[in-house]
């Protein structure tokens, strides 16, 4: 994932409501260490570039070996933290299995390197992993036309637009060849890690079909990008499906969540440091979404262009740099699609095809 990318996942989100939550750990793992955060479960962090600087991954004793939970963007930095922690904090115990939550390059990056390097298996949900595949084919294309049309409905102008062009295509350069075969997780499922059962929780709306493993012996939730306390997960519709509503799937999740999971889990979050709280932190992340709905209505009072209502849902201002305009753009199109779902607002084009909201 590029820099843009990470620096628009820490800054694009809509306001979160942060609660009070409980950090037990005081410090973080250095580059290529790690620290044990319950019997055998270990926390890795791998360096990234961007404001976002860093992804938390996860280890579980297996056996004779490891199950590994995400894998690290493709980067020689990566590459260098791996080979000290197999050689280190892993004991030399081989990887027998990797689960990657969804298929976003920070998350999915090396799941190649590593199968090959230990010849296991990659286990994934199957909208994720067939979603990484299309996505890491389209390197080396040309922008569809589709996504122009998209992004020229939402308003953007011909600078954005040849940034759109020139950028697109760059998802697989952060991620190894996947292996031609996976194993396929699905929601409920218990897989079964060395004395312990883990639960597949799925997700959607950051991703297709983002897996969170509960292990209710240890009291852990490793949560991926599904949820994170102090950032919110881009929430977004892209070009590949414009009429979608994944901030509908995605209040939905975080419903299912707190009816799944208890209160008092230790939550082990992809981004920022494990934390208790889970509850109160799902509730703040809903109702940030409908502080951020809320103004929405206000400001189509008027009729508005999807990159005229960044001010009702960002704290920061949107230009046209990287990634962060895409990220932008996805979001506010799902709080509008979302409205436009429950019937609150209507949608027009004008001559030029760009599509204008304004409340019903």
């Amino acid at each position: 994932m590029t820099k843009q990318t990470q620096d628009a996942k820490a800054e694009t989100g809509t306001d979160t409501g942060k609660p009070v939550l409980d950090y037990p750990f005081e410090t973080v793992p250095e580059t290529g260490k790690a620290i044990a955060v319950a019997d055998g479960v270990l926390w890795i962090r791998m360096p990234m570039p961007g404001s976002l600087n860093h992804i938390n991954l996860w280890a579980l004793e297996d056996g004779e070996g490891w199950t590994i939970v995400d894998t690290g963007l493709r980067t020689p930095e990566t590459t260098a933290a791996w080979q000290e922690l197999l050689a280190g904090a892993l004991g030399g115990k081989p990887i027998t299995r990797i689960i990657v939550t969804h298929m976003h390059p920070d998350h999915v990056g090396m799941a190649g390197w590593l199968s090959r390097r230990f010849d296991c298996r990659l286990w994934m949900s199957k909208l994720e992993y067939l979603t990484c595949r299309v996505l890491v084919a389209d390197t080396g294309r040309e922008a569809p036309d589709d996504g122009i049309v998209f992004y020229r409905r939402a308003g953007w102008d011909d600078e954005a637009i040849e940034n759109y062009r020139t950028r697109f295509g760059g998802f697989g350069k952060a991620v190894y060849t996947l292996p031609d075969s996976y194993r396929r997780i699905r929601d409920g499922e218990t897989i079964r890690i060395g004395e312990h059962g883990w639960r597949v929780v799925v997700g959607t709306g950051h991703s297709p079909e983002h897996a969170c493993l509960y292990c209710e012996g240890l009291g852990l939730l490793i949560s991926g990008d599904q949820v994170l306390p102090r950032i919110s997960s881009n929430v977004s519709v892209f070009p590949t499906e414009p009429d979608a509503d994944p901030l509908g799937d995605w209040l939905g999740s975080l419903e299912k969540i707190a009816r799944e999971v208890p209160d008092d889990v230790l939550v082990l979050p992809a981004h920022n440091e494990p934390f208790r709280r889970l509850h109160a932190r799902l509730g703040g992340l809903a109702r940030g979404h409908h502080r951020g709905l809320e103004r929405l209505r206000r400001t189509l009072a008027e009729p508005r262009r999807a990159i005229d209502v960044f001010g009702a849902l960002f704290a920061r201002k949107i230009g046209n740099e990287g990634n962060l305009l895409s990220m932008a753009t996805g979001e506010s199109i799902a709080h509008l699609n979302y409205l436009l779902h429950l019937g609150e607002i209507c949608m027009e084009f004008d001559e030029q095809g760009v599509a204008w909201y304004r409340n019903a």
